[in-house]
């Protein structure tokens, strides 16, 4: 069997962190979302697919042509219409039983026995915002109807984008007109052969959806189990509570609830709660979270539980306070002051 992972899209929803890499390769629990994905998937397929397109060549670089037991093969997705045409792409490589899976989500391995027991499956989880994803309608366990980021409540359970298919679904994927969105929608697919043939609906318990930054500090609790992670070559004289810290970092300050990516510093008499700083980043000064937070992204304020501040790579902030909710750009160099808002660098490396 073979398993396609959907890599390639741009992820304004998680800047700044993606703007310097493709969100498949952000870290949790110092693993990128990919390699989660990949352990997992690994003695359950013989072959992955990954499709690329925003910065393939970082991912083509982190994974080769082989990881574990598993062979990989790329494909490039060279315009963003969708996830149906990014399926569509690897068509000519699907020998029959596919497994399709979203690359910047995280499965568990119990997800991936359990998806592959029909000849047909959707993994479903009920949620909270529904509003969020693809609402599902079910009849004893069989779909009946895929409703995407529905505006009215139709149901608490939604999809969470791992699918068993076979080729059957490419010609379903050809016969699709564009959404409202500009785009070829896999689900209208997915709705056009629950006419035909019944596809099954998988509960998960372990379905990690990344939409924001802040919901890869929620992964990392979940996958850290609530103890520390720390990377190799990383020298701790500060103090760590519940964090991830990664390769080569040096932490002098007070780290906690947090993801520190690799060579980072935390300067001595620093604070960071609740935050996600990016790699190669020098940071001297305080983050305090607050419990709710509001976070612009795409010109539109969300909500955030329990957030500190979000730091792209290679920045540079020196006896800086940051307040609860704001971004800072790669690269920006900033000192000696307050941040209230995001710190926004109109051209990026």
């Amino acid at each position: 069997m073979q398993a396609v992972l959907l890599a390639a899209g741009k992820s304004t929803r998680t800047y700044p962190l993606t703007l310097t890499k493709p969100k498949p390769l952000l870290k949790v629990a110092n693993k990128t979302l990919l390699e989660h994905n990949l352990n997992n998937l690994n003695n359950i397929v013989e072959e992955v697919i990954i499709v690329v397109g925003y910065k393939k060549e970082l991912i083509k670089k982190y994974f080769g042509e082989k990881y574990k037991n598993l062979k990989i093969k790329y494909v490039e997705q060279k315009q963003q219409l969708g996830t149906g045409d990014a399926l569509l792409t690897v068509e000519k490589h699907i020998r029959n039983d596919l497994i399709s899976l979203y690359g910047d989500d995280i499965y568990s391995k119990n997800d991936f026995e359990n998806i592959i027991k029909n000849k047909y499956s959707i993994l479903v989880k009920k949620v909270e915002n529904p509003e969020l994803f693809g609402a599902v309608l079910q009849n004893k366990n069989v779909l009946i109807n895929l409703i995407e980021k529905p505006q009215k409540f139709v149901s608490n359970l939604v999809s969470a984008g791992l699918y068993k298919f076979d080729k059957k679904i490419f010609p379903l994927i050809k016969n699709l007109e564009k959404s409202k969105r500009g785009e070829y929608e896999l689900t209208d697919a997915i709705k056009s052969l629950a006419l035909e043939e019944k596809i099954y609906c998988v509960r998960s318990r372990s379905w990690i959806p990344i939409g924001y930054p802040w919901d890869l500090l929620k992964a990392d609790k979940i996958l850290r189990r609530n103890k520390n992670i720390i990377g190799n070559h990383s020298i701790i004289s500060g103090k760590v509570k519940n964090s991830s810290i990664g390769n080569g970092c040096i932490i002098n300050g007070e780290v906690k609830n947090s993801i520190i990516m690799d060579k980072t510093i935390i300067e001595k008499n620093s604070i960071v709660q609740n935050s996600v700083i990016g790699e190669n980043v020098y940071f001297s000064g305080k983050i305090i979270a607050r419990n709710v937070v509001y976070s612009s992204s795409k010109n539109k304020s969300i909500k955030s539980q329990r957030l500190g501040a979000v730091i792209g790579d290679n920045v540079r902030a020196e006896n800086v306070t940051i307040k609860a909710g704001c971004k800072i750009w790669p690269y920006s160099v900033i000192s000696n002051q307050t941040i209230k808002q995001d710190y926004v660098k109109e051209k990026s490396k």
